[in-house]
């Protein structure tokens, strides 16, 4: 199988306190996962802790924050605007991901966009 690379959104503060986004390539190497059936490409494991599912209604907005842990969210259904301290605004959709680091400083502010809720999994990670 051939070398595979994936993308997700990292969000995280400097040590101003200032969240920036950072784009971060995720590399995968073929191996025996489920024997017996065939070898699939897999990327290198990070430890969680919990997970759980969020919803965001159709209309919400959360001014100024910083995440309250180090979680990763996958985005299932909706679509969200996320703007970090830089000013930079990303939107994320069914099948992004993201890594929210920023726990200290300013944090980041986000919003629903459309008419549509937003359903995520939460992926808690350690600290």
């Amino acid at each position: 199988m051939r070398n595979v690379i994936m993308q997700y959104t990292r969000v995280y503060s400097d040590s101003d306190g200032v969240s920036h986004f950072d784009d971060v390539k995720v590399r995968f190497k073929s191996a025996d996962f489920a024997p017996p059936a065939p070898p699939l490409n897999i990327s290198a494991f990070n430890t969680a802790v919990q997970y759980g599912f969020l919803k965001a209604p159709a209309g919400w907005s959360g001014d100024w924050h910083p995440a309250p842990r180090r979680q990763i969210l996958i985005y299932l259904s909706g679509e969200i605007e996320a703007e970090v301290g830089d000013g930079e605004i990303r939107r994320f959709g069914p099948g992004s991901v993201t890594l929210v680091e920023d726990i200290t400083g300013q944090g980041h502010r986000s919003r629903v966009l459309g008419d549509e809720d937003v359903s995520a999994m939460v992926i808690h990670l350690a600290k």
